[in-house]
């Protein structure tokens, strides 16, 4: 076996790897779930937007209470209640992807689980003060939105894995015969796995309060969700993950399959709790999330591809490679670029994959450095993704100009960065072409 071959094989065994990871049933769930519940994060991102930035250009005192009243509302049905629509939203999707036939018990299931973990006892903050008092019989947005969202997700991933095995037990199936309604008889067909999982959880939390005076949803964020979110969310383990997502790209895997799964979760918990500080005039806990990585490392999509249109436009004179960025230049300006992907194409084209992976590095990488210095707000608003380049930054900080300066500056190092990958690129396909001549 030659060298080639050896590097073929290894390759190939890395890709089906990051295939199989990528497309694992509770990691898969873990997905769709946050892409069901993007439009309530988008929203409170406009909401803390509004709030904060809009609202004080023309009301001030009560008026402007008033109207920031309005955001609080939004923000409290939506970021601050992530947990607790995660944990229910994981049930259904990995219900839905274990072929599961009672989905919404299996929701009803982790949602029910999730509030039983919840502390009976919680501290709250007296209005006005700054004193702390004991209340029992409530639920905290501290245990139900941000800091809860990693228990959310652990307890719906759990908490149904469970319902969906004590479910397949025959002997555990109530059978009420053949003229009960459907909903009837799925509801009694499930009652006792559906017992058993919610007694499972409730006996864990009596122990953990009695013997250990703590809850779960401390524990989880404590021993798992910190750690975790940061390696995955410090600047090399989340340059290294989206990287090879990106890489992945080159080879027509979509760099969901990775990114979706490892990094966004995360990503994502550090965005909500910018959004909290910055509605709540708190100091900003994070640089690195989800929205600053799509500002500064996905301009016109993934592998800041507006910078090859870019560079293809000013200095490409092959005719082929000006009628494909024609194409994909509309749909570019909107971050969506499979057209440029797959028709110039990046994929599988050894030139054009080096500045595809590296780029978004180089453009994370400065906007972390004028973040870090202090010369750029940090993101604050989670926008859309399809929001167009310039306005995502101006808007993702909060209406702070220097972040579109210093968006403007990495897509001009971009295009240079391109520029010699496409001309390489170009020479490959005109050889190509006499060859075949």
């Amino acid at each position: 076996m030659n060298e080639n071959s050896k590097s073929k094989k290894v390759f190939d065994k890395f890709t089906n790897v990051c295939v199989k990871v990528g497309n694992e049933v509770h990691l898969r769930s873990l997905r769709d779930a946050f892409a069901v519940l993007m439009p309530l994060f988008i929203l409170a991102g406009l909401a803390v937007l509004i709030n904060n930035v809009i609202f004080p250009l023309f009301a001030h005192g009560a008026l402007l209470a008033n109207l920031q009243i309005w955001g609080t509302d939004v923000t409290n049905g939506t970021l601050n209640i992530a947990g607790l629509a995660l944990a229910p939203t994981i049930g259904y999707t990995l219900a839905t992807n274990k072929n599961f036939s009672n989905k919404i018990m299996a929701a009803i299931v982790a949602l029910a689980s999730l509030v039983i973990i919840m502390p009976n006892n919680i501290q709250l903050m007296k209005a006005g003060t700054q004193k702390t008092i004991n209340v029992t019989g409530g639920l905290s947005f501290n245990n139900l939105g941000t800091t809860g969202m990693f228990a959310g997700i652990i307890i719906g991933l759990l908490a149904t894995a469970l319902f969906i095995k004590l479910s397949k037990v025959k002997h555990l199936k109530i059978n009420l015969g053949e003229n009960i309604p459907p909903a009837v008889s799925a509801s009694f067909n499930n009652m006792i796995p559906a017992i058993l999982t919610l007694s499972f959880f409730a006996l864990i939390s009596m122990l953990l309060s009695v013997f250990g005076h703590t809850n779960l949803i401390k524990l989880i964020t404590d021993l798992i969700q910190e750690p975790l979110r940061a390696i995955n969310t410090s600047l090399p383990g989340m340059l290294l993950i989206y990287s090879i997502g990106n890489f992945l790209f080159t080879l027509g895997i979509h760099q969901t399959v990775i990114n979706g799964t490892l990094l966004d979760p995360l990503l994502l918990l550090n965005m909500n709790k910018n959004m909290a500080a910055f509605a709540a005039h708190k100091q900003i806990p994070y640089i690195l999330t989800n929205t600053f990585r799509d500002t500064f490392g996905m301009i016109g999509g993934t592998g800041s591809t507006i910078c090859l249109l870019i560079a293809i436009f000013v200095f490409s004179k092959m005719k082929s490679s000006r009628e494909v960025a024609k194409l994909s230049l509309a749909p570019g300006l909107f971050n969506i670029n499979e057209p440029v992907i797959f028709g110039y194409p990046i994929v599988f084209n050894i030139p054009m994959m080096i500045p595809f992976v590296l780029q978004p590095v180089i453009g994370i990488l400065i906007a972390y450095f004028f973040t870090a210095i202090g010369w750029m707000n940090r993101v604050v608003v989670l926008v859309p993704w399809t929001t167009p380049p310039l306005i995502n930054a101006y808007l993702a900080t909060a209406g702070d100009w220097r972040a579109v300066v210093v968006q403007l500056l990495i897509i001009i190092i971009g295009v240079f960065f391109y520029l010699p990958f496409m001309m390489i690129s170009e020479r490959v396909v005109e050889k190509s072409v006499e060859m075949d001549k």
